[in-house]
């Protein structure tokens, strides 16, 4: 990493240069165009692209890599969202296409309209899947500790101390925290920009994030601009966690950027929606599986005596109770031996979970497993007392646990599946398990409840049992 000196004040530091684009760039650069250009080839197949085809090729390609460059479709950080790297791959495809036909118009081209619409779509559709196979793959070499970014954090207080655990958890984020600085032990803006840059050219780190509460803004102003300066990467925390970006506008007021926080909207036509999905869902959902609810019911009647449907009191949204149906998976006196097994309790807070539990019947142990004791939830759903999508139903006796802010998830309907469902399921913390649910409640949409649903089934099929 290259290093030359500049003032700063009166001071002499280190400078990090900026690299030139990596191999893996340039790689990237180069899939995305062969892919393209395979899109572009199967369309040519399916129609062809008249006279002008040739040259109606090489400009949409060489368009859409150059519009691709011009929305950021390289740099990471306006891609973390899948839904955003989505966009700009297809306005990018967009605008190549204007491009041709533009092209076409001003010098007479002879180039078919519908191959040019079909290319488009299929070089658009091709470059959405690849993306998607090199996002996982990243995602999994990153998650074994490889690729990393070096970066350095500045901050020594509670958030600086969340934001090193997050990023040793998760090492899917990509980020590797080569060293820490405590901005208050430095007495004055030229001494941190000193050492920071310091530190930089010594872990070769190419960027740093700050934690915004442990900095004063005397520091931050001058070290953030120096940073850039030196040709490093900056980022600044928000301190709002669990608020999806999407809700966040970054606007002026005065001097100051300000975040603005949209609230979430969860009435009027949208509760329309979400109640006419999931009556709908549930409606067609007892319809095809009614052959299976009967063979179930059949097997849990003949395995053990007592009730085929399992009723048990739950609390609904605003705090009114409901009886959720299952298929009965235990013995008929399951909650008068619970009292016995508390000390063998393996979940999480007041959650009780156990692999080996004994009240558990044969037939009860494989509805666990595939989850398909929950079925009979769908009837909760046309009822109106649960959603298809949102916090796992609560006991009234674990209310007794909440926090003030737990209380927070009954401010929508309990559902079938949720987020903690799909991340990590019984092997969720509890402070995890509080953390995803009112996620959940703080930033519902339509959009969020589509891939909770679409990652039911894969969550279900890794299941251990303890959905």
């Amino acid at each position: 990493m290259a290093v030359i000196d500049r003032g700063v004040g009166n001071n002499v530091v280190p400078t990090v240069r900026a690299p030139r684009a990596s191999k893996a760039k340039l790689t990237q650069i180069a899939i995305d165009l062969l892919v393209a250009l395979a899109g572009i080839a199967v369309a040519s197949l399916i129609r062809p692209g008249g006279e002008g085809l040739l040259i109606g090729t090489a400009i949409l390609l060489l368009g859409w890599a150059a519009f691709m460059g011009r929305f950021r479709l390289y740099a990471s950080r306006f891609i973390t969202r899948r839904s955003d790297e989505i966009r700009r791959i297809f306005d990018s495809g967009v605008l190549a296409a204007a491009s041709v036909a533009a092209s076409a118009f001003t010098f007479d081209l002879m180039i078919d309209r519908i191959w040019l619409v079909t290319a488009t779509a299929f070089g658009a559709i091709g470059l959405v899947f690849e993306r998607e196979v090199m996002r996982r793959r990243f995602a999994t070499l990153r998650a074994k500790g490889l690729i990393q970014r070096q970066v350095l954090l500045i901050g020594d207080n509670n958030e600086s101390q969340l934001l090193a655990k997050m990023f040793d958890e998760e090492t899917h984020l990509g980020y590797d925290v080569v060293d820490t600085i405590d901005p208050t032990r430095v007495g004055n803006p030229n001494e941190l920009t000193t050492r920071v840059l310091q530190a930089a050219r010594d872990a070769e780190a190419g960027g740093v994030v700050i934690a915004a509460t442990a900095i004063e803004a005397r520091h931050s102003n001058r070290l953030i601009r120096d940073l850039i300066e030196a040709g490093i990467h900056v980022e600044l925390s928000s301190t709002l966690a669990d608020i999806d970006p999407s809700r966040l506008t970054v606007r002026p007021l005065g001097r100051f950027p300000v975040v603005y926080v949209e609230p979430v909207q969860r009435h009027g036509w949208r509760a329309v929606a979400k109640r006419t999905f999931d009556l709908t869902l549930a409606t067609l959902g007892v319809i095809c599986l009614s052959p299976v609810l009967a063979m179930l019911a059949i097997a849990v009647r003949r395995d053990s005596e007592g009730p085929v449907i399992f009723k048990q009191s739950r609390v609904g949204k605003d705090g009114v109770p409901f009886d959720v149906m299952k298929f009965r998976t235990m013995v008929t006196n399951a909650e008068e031996i619970l009292e016995d097994l508390q000390d063998n309790n393996e979940g999480a807070g007041p959650l009780f979970k156990m692999k080996e539990d004994p009240r558990v019947t044969k037939v009860g142990a494989v509805l666990r497993k595939t989850s398909l004791d929950e079925l009979p939830q769908l009837f909760n759903v046309i009822k109106g007392e649960m959603s298809l999508v949102g916090p796992r139903p609560a006991l009234a006796s674990e209310m007794a646990a909440w926090d003030a802010d737990l209380y927070g998830r009954l401010r929508v309907k309990p559902g079938i599946t949720g987020m903690w469902q799909v991340s990590g399921r019984s092997e969720t913390s509890f402070e995890e398990y509080t953390r995803l649910d009112l996620y959940y409640v703080d930033n519902w949409s339509i959009i969020i409840d589509l891939t909770i649903l679409a990652r039911t089934i894969p969550a279900v099929l890794k299941s251990d049992g303890a959905y």
